[in-house]
Parts: C-alpha cells; sequence; structure tokens
C-alpha cells in the first residue's frame, strides 16, 4: 500500500480567498456571516450567509473570458485549484494518465439554473443559453481543472451533499493508496447563494432564522437554531508520498485513514442512535492506528443544527469511548465560514491540517451557552495552543452519508 501525502492546499472562503487569510480569519475568531447582497431579500424569513466577498477570477489565474463560460462554483475551483497546485509545484512532474480529479459540488451550478429558469419564463426558450448545461452540470469543476492541468487519469465527481469534499478526498486517498494514480486534485465547490437555495433550505427547516450574524450559527450552543449557508471552494493536492519525496516538495500532511458510511435511515435527519457517524469515525481510525489517539483534534461536521450537533457528539463518544472523547479537542468552524454545504468537508480538512502543522486549534464561535447534551471539548470562542498528533474531520450529508477522514502533520 503506498502511503498518501497533501503537497497542495487552496481555498476560497467567506473568511479568506487563500490559505493564509482563511487560517488568520479562523485563529482570530473572524465571523464571515453578514446581511445578504447578492439579492433583495423582502419577504425571505432569512437575511443573512456567509458570502465571499470581492471575488474577483482574474485575481486566480482564470482570463475574464474563460470565466464568463463557468458558473460561479467551477470558478471557486478554478481559482482553489490554482493555489493548491501552485504550493504542490506538480504541474509538469507527473504523467497526465497518472494524474486525476476528484472535485465536485453538492448542488452545482444552481446560478446558472436560477438564471436561465428566469430568461425560460420570462423571455421564452430561445433565450436560454448554448452554455446553460455545460455550466450547470455538476461535474464541469472537475472538467475544467482537468483540461486545466492535462490530469487524463480518472476525473471522479463525487456528490453526497455536505459530505461531498471529504468523501471526493477519501476517494482520492484510495486511488493513490492501491497504485491506480500517483496524484489526484481534489476538493469541492459551492455556490448556491442565491434565491432558491435560501429559500429552499428555508422551507426543509435547516437555517438559523436568527439575522444576527454572531447569534445565528452556534455550533453545539443551547440556543443553536440551524445552520448559515455558505459558499467557496477547497481543493488539496494529494500525491504518493514516495513520488513526492523523490521530487523534494513539502508534506503538508499525511491522510492516514478514511471511512465512509450511510445512515441508510432519513433524506435530511440523522439516525438519532448516530451509529452511521460512529461507524465511519472507528473505520478512519483503525485504518490511521492507535498512536495519537490520546492526542486528537477533530474538526466537527458542527452544523448549529439541534439534531446534528446532539448526535455528532453521541457518534463522538460511541468510537472513541467517554475517556478518550472527553480528552479530544473539538471545534466546529462553521460559526466563522457558514455551512459551505459541498465545499465543507475540504475547507475543514484544511483546517485540520494546519491545527496540527501550526500547533494551534480554530475555536467555535461563538459558542456561549453549553448544551448539556453537547459536552465535550469544543475549544470555544478562542483559538489554542495546543500541539495535537491526529486529527480527524468529520462530515455528515442530507441522505444520511457519512465520510470522516484522519490526518497527521507533515514530516
Amino acid at each position: 500500500m503506498n502511503r498518501v501525502a497533501v503537497t497542495g492546499m487552496g481555498i476560497i472562503s467567506p473568511i479568506g480567498k487563500d490559505v493564509g487569510s482563511f487560517w488568520q480569519g479562523l485563529t482570530h475568531a473572524q465571523c464571515g456571516i453578514g446581511p445578504l447582497t447578492r439579492f433583495d431579500t423582502t419577504g425571505y424569513k432569512v437575511t443573512i450567509a456567509a458570502e465571499v466577498k470581492g471575488f474577483n477570477p482574474a485575481d486566480h489565474g482564470l482570463d475574464p473570458a474563460e470565466a464568463r463560460r463557468m458558473d460561479l462554483y467551477t470558478q471557486y475551483a478554478m481559482a482553489a485549484a490554482h493555489q493548491a497546485m501552485g504550493q504542490s509545484g506538480l504541474a509538469g512532474q507527473v504523467a497526465p494518465e497518472r494524474l486525476g480529479v476528484n472535485i465536485s459540488s453538492g448542488i452545482g451550478g444552481i446560478e446558472t439554473f436560477f438564471r436561465e429558469s428566469e430568461k425560460l419564463l420570462s423571455r421564452g426558450p430561445g433565450r436560454v443559453s448554448p452554455l446553460c448545461i455545460p455550466m450547470m452540470i455538476g461535474n464541469m469543476a472537475a472538467g475544467n481543472v482537468a483540461i486545466r492541468y492535462n490530469a487524463q487519469g480518472a476525473c471522479v465527481p463525487l456528490v453526497t451533499a455536505c459530505a461531498t469534499s471529504t468523501h471526493s478526498v477519501g476517494e482520492a486517498y484510495r486511488q493513490i493508496r492501491h497504485g491506480y494514480l500517483d496524484a489526484v486534485i481534489t476538493g469541492g465547490s459551492e455556490a448556491s447563494v442565491n434565491p432558491i437555495a435560501i429559500a429552499g433550505f428555508t422551507s426543509c427547516m435547516a437555517l438559523s432564522e436568527v439575522n444576527e450574524p454572531l447569534a445565528s450559527s452556534l455550533p453545539f450552543d443551547l440556543n443553536r437554531k440551524g445552520f448559515v449557508l455558505g459558499e467557496g471552494a477547497a481543493v488539496l493536492v494529494l500525491e504518493n508520498l514516495a513520488h513526492a519525496k523523490a521530487r523534494g516538495t513539502a508534506i503538508l500532511a499525511e491522510v492516514v485513514g478514511y471511512g465512509s458510511t450511510c445512515d441508510a435511515y432519513h433524506i435530511t435527519a440523522p439516525e438519532p442512535t448516530g451509529d452511521g457517524a460512529t461507524r465511519a469515525i472507528r473505520l478512519a481510525l483503525e485504518e490511521a492506528g492507535e498512536a495519537g489517539l490520546d492526542s486528537l483534534y477533530i474538526n466537527a461536521h458542527g452544523t448549529g443544527t439541534p439534531l446534528n450537533d446532539k448526535t455528532e457528539t453521541q457518534s463522538i463518544k460511541n468510537a472513541l469511548g467517554e475517556g478518550r472523547a472527553r480528552r479530544a479537542a473539538i471545534s466546529s468552524i462553521k460559526g466563522a465560514t457558514g455551512h459551505m454545504l459541498g465545499a465543507a468537508g475540504g475547507a475543514e480538512l484544511i483546517a485540520t491540517i494546519l491545527a496540527l502543522k501550526e500547533g494551534v486549534l480554530p475555536p467555535t464561535i461563538p459558542l456561549i451557552t453549553p448544551d448539556p447534551a453537547c459536552d465535550l471539548d469544543y475549544v470555544p470562542r478562542a483559538a489554542r495552543a495546543d500541539q495535537r498528533v491526529l486529527g480527524i474531520s468529520i462530515s455528515l450529508g442530507f441522505g444520511g452519508h457519512n465520510g470522516v477522514l484522519a490526518v497527521r502533520r507533515g514530516e
């Protein structure tokens, strides 16, 4: 079995449009949630979101004409991939047929869908853009990244709602571990802050209707009432460790475990005992091995919905045992970034890698009133200096999709 390294990372997020500013925002408890600016919110119960501010495709290697032919979710993915590939130095260092792409989106080009549907209804079918379908479908971020970097290996976008980018990275890990590829550009992207997404998530009672940024996204807090919609992209370069060492690149982290399960219970609600998430955590940790289990950092899914946080807490206890669960340090970054949906797992894995690398744990903001049902160490309100050996990132998606990744510090 091959060992698998992370050699590049890139991110577009509501608190920073590169890894440095993202980490600065996390460790300084910055909140990226604010009033919606994309459309008139008159009549909407929810009037806030975690938007990416000031995004300019040209700042991230995209020609303006090229960008116009891409939905915003694809632009975000291209920007994050540009950063990750730049850091890795991998371009031209791997055979094209040994380079793959696993980048996807929970929803895809919903902005294109919304805009072109408006045209259809108001101006007729002849006004719908010939680029409507290529811009809208959920594999186009992966396809465009593959074209940009001549990645001729497997290009496999996965869609598992909020667990999308965690599963994308996990399957990339397996592709390299089992020798099918030498490197994979992987992660997720989402750009769904628009009228239909806000209305739809509100109608299914998933979003917080508290329209105050610092009181809206409250992971593990007694007063939590739902998540806040976020957006952005997170892309990592995974590489065969021996291949990375041979070309002398820096090893940011090593992926050492992956667990994937399904609740097979409900389309939106978690299974009440947390069994599916428990099994995913155990699978990832069993593959990672015993070393570091008593010095564990967990980046939780932590959406701030009443059911998720309670069930996730129980899953962590079930998977680790009460003692180890209480020694683990846990945080959710969704109070800062909102819920980035298909990009969330990738962003949270980057946060996990940086926490191990820098010896600083990002906080759960703004955790003020602990919930008795969520009684573990959630690193409340402020970052904490703490050297942890092993990290896991948990993602739990609509449809019962559970994904967990385990990583260790780079060599």
